[in-house]
């Protein structure tokens, strides 16, 4: 897979409904845009998300973390407090964006993989599943998920809609490691594998507008949170 040019983009910690609205409005970018966004951000207040198809009734109970919101991608429901967290909009004229899933979910995580060994650590994916409390991603693991000595370092969700596909990670904080070390041994670690360029980029007024109208229309509403 080859592409001549990706876009970076570091936003600062968001509340729930803001991180999950801009990278909806990302997703719905792409036939504009035309190049893969991957995003890194953090949380400005502890929350939960949940996947797209989750029944709100069955996730609620499972976590005392506030606000609890349903995320555009599927999967468990994670934990956001000290976790590092990321995206990736992927467009349909991408090469990515026809890989079957599983195939799409081991070739992020050889990814991620390939950062954490440029600081000699470890890491290897996940041969199958393990589950200990379904619907809960970081209880127990997937096919393809990231661990470190056994336990669970990252994780993903996606989702295939006709605009492009949106992939959504959560890493564990690595030992001894800054944040922003990882986020550049990422950006590194695609270059070498993919031959690609990097390129910043920032909210122009449309991508800005839509994501407040998702956070505030949609997000940070009960009745989309608990409509299943």
């Amino acid at each position: 897979m080859t592409t001549d040019l990706w876009s970076r983009l570091d936003s600062a910690p968001g509340d729930a409904a803001a991180n999950m609205a801009l990278d909806e409005a990302l997703l719905e970018a792409m036939p504009r845009l035309n190049r893969p966004v991957l995003r890194f951000y953090g949380w400005s207040e502890p929350a939960a998300s949940f996947g797209y198809f989750q029944r709100y009734a069955e996730v609620e109970p499972l976590t005392g973390l506030r606000p609890l919101v349903r995320r555009p991608t599927g999967g468990g429901l994670v934990p956001h407090a000290a976790d590092w967290t990321y995206s990736l909009a992927i467009p349909t004229t991408h090469a990515w964006y026809s890989l079957p899933a599983r195939e799409s979910y081991q070739r992020l995580h050889r990814w991620l993989q390939a950062a954490f060994a440029q600081f000699r650590l470890t890491v290897e994916l996940a041969p199958a599943a393990h589950k200990t409390h379904p619907g809960q991603c970081f209880a127990g693991h997937e096919q393809f998920d990231l661990l470190w000595h056994g336990r669970k370092l990252a994780g993903a969700a996606q989702r295939r809609r006709r605009d492009g596909l949106l992939i959504q990670g959560s890493v564990q904080p690595a030992p001894d490691l800054a944040r922003g070390d990882w986020e550049l041994a990422m950006t590194a670690a695609a270059t070498a594998a993919w031959d690609l360029r990097w390129a910043a980029i920032e909210l122009d007024a449309a991508l800005a507008a839509r994501a407040n109208a998702l956070a505030q229309g949609k997000y940070s509403q009960p009745a989309y949170n608990q409509k299943r």
